[in-house]
């Protein structure tokens, strides 16, 4: 790996590329401790600090929520904005055609989440407000009519659609994917803090304990985000027009976790939203009212680590299979290699093909899903048996997002670098 990233650096184009993604990662920390007028920092800070859902949101904001930036949103509307297109992509007929459509359709789907982003940031927005305004962190009024929110909520949304344009600009003349970065940017942001409070009471041998179980999570992130099932695929010669196109034999690669992180942010959502609403109530003035919300937020509420781990690693493995059904069909691959004259070895094109895949990913999908069920809850269960290093542990969601976008950058850094090597057999 460090020999790619001096190799990388000798090369005066990968060396731009690579100096233009820090710069862009610079501008992004700098404003995220850009605050917007109008909050207090003491309520802000404790806000958080009880507050688990909002403290997800925090993390992928790089700590921006919580310091209540102009950057403070993040990618999360650019993030809920193409989940939704990802998900409608398999329902709506006239999107699905437009994937189809190869680079076209790609860029019409993305300029769609651009726009779908901007509404969702106004609504996040507003909704961020309406609960610090709940909470009595704001300091201003809240209102539409006034001119603070208004200013508060043009503010937020302006800094999530810079932070998508940088994303954007990191994408084109950068390296990797430019929303990837801009989110494991905000996930190492948190490093410092986190060493300053270990740092505070430190705790060598629960320390050292630590780095040896991240060192091995790391190693199982990437030993089973690279893991795939390769399917042999064999191709008929063909006859088209004048010419005659030779058969082949390639393969299909089947992901062992082709989910990503998307199953365990939809878990934890889930998860924390009715805890969330029922702290609301807990609140409340009419006595059965108060006593079911505060049962429902001492029995499935993060404190309760029997019940919260367990629904966590069960609605993780569930949306495992949920997200992997819907975006690998079986029967449109068994389809599309019926249409290119293609086949697996021992297994008849059309419905026995369709099966078969079914059955492979079904398989490999049980290793993925108790993976990412494992990723989820390991964190919780690492701070109760080591209580010694509070606020270094790192959330399954974020270990993962960081793992896979340093080793997909590396990817792309290897490849630039070979292409380069082959540079001279093409002259």
């Amino acid at each position: 790996m460090f020999d790619s990233l001096l190799n990388a650096f000798r090369a005066p184009d990968i060396r731009r590329r690579i100096l233009f993604v820090l710069g862009v990662l610079i501008v992004f920390r700098a404003l995220a401790h850009v605050p917007v007028p109008g909050a207090d920092p003491t309520k802000l800070a404790q806000f958080f600090k009880d507050n688990a859902l909002f403290g997800l949101l925090d993390l992928f904001s790089g700590g921006g929520l919580s310091r209540f930036s102009v950057v403070g949103l993040g990618v999360n509307p650019y993030i809920n904005a193409s989940i939704i297109m990802q998900l409608m992509t398999g329902v709506v007929p006239a999107l699905t055609a437009l994937q189809r459509e190869g680079e076209y359709g790609r860029n019409k789907i993305n300029q769609y989440t651009r726009y779908l982003s901007v509404p969702l940031a106004i609504l996040q927005s507003y909704g961020f407000l309406a609960v610090l305004n709940r909470a009595g962190v704001l300091n201003t009024s809240f209102d539409l009519a006034s001119f603070e929110t208004l200013t508060q909520i043009v503010t937020l949304t302006a800094g999530s659609i810079l932070l998508m344009w940088l994303g954007e600009l990191i994408t084109e003349k950068g390296i990797g994917n430019g929303i990837s970065f801009i989110i494991f940017a905000g996930i190492v942001g948190r490093a410092p803090q986190a060493i300053g409070t270990f740092l505070d009471s430190p705790n060598i041998a629960a320390l050292a304990l630590f780095a040896v179980f991240g060192v091995a999570a790391i190693a199982a992130i990437v030993f089973i985000t690279e893991g795939q099932r390769r399917i042999p695929i064999q191709y008929a010669s063909r006859v088209r027009g004048r010419r005659m196109y030779q058969g082949g034999t390639t393969f299909l690669p089947l992901r062992v976790n082709q989910a990503g992180v998307i199953p365990i942010i939809f878990a934890v959502s889930i998860l924390l939203f009715p805890s969330q609403i029922a702290g609301y109530f807990a609140q409340s003035q009419v006595a059965l009212i108060k006593d079911i919300a505060t049962f429902f937020v001492n029995t499935f509420g993060p404190s309760n680590l029997l019940v919260y781990g367990s629904l966590y690693f069960l609605l993780t493995v569930g949306f495992t299979y949920f997200y992997t059904a819907f975006t690998f069909k079986p029967g449109e691959t068994a389809e599309q290699l019926r249409k290119n004259g293609g086949f697996i070895p021992g297994i008849r094109p059309g419905r026995p093909t369709q099966d078969y895949l079914a059955r492979v990913v079904n398989r490999i999908t049980v290793a993925g899903a108790l993976f990412l069920g494992i990723v989820a809850v390991s964190p919780y269960l690492f701070q109760a048996f080591i209580p010694g290093l509070a606020g270094l542990s790192l959330g399954g969601t974020s270990i993962l997002i960081a793992v896979s976008v340093v080793v997909e950058t590396m990817k792309q850094l290897e490849a630039q670098l070979m292409m380069r090597n082959y540079e001279g057999f093409i002259r």
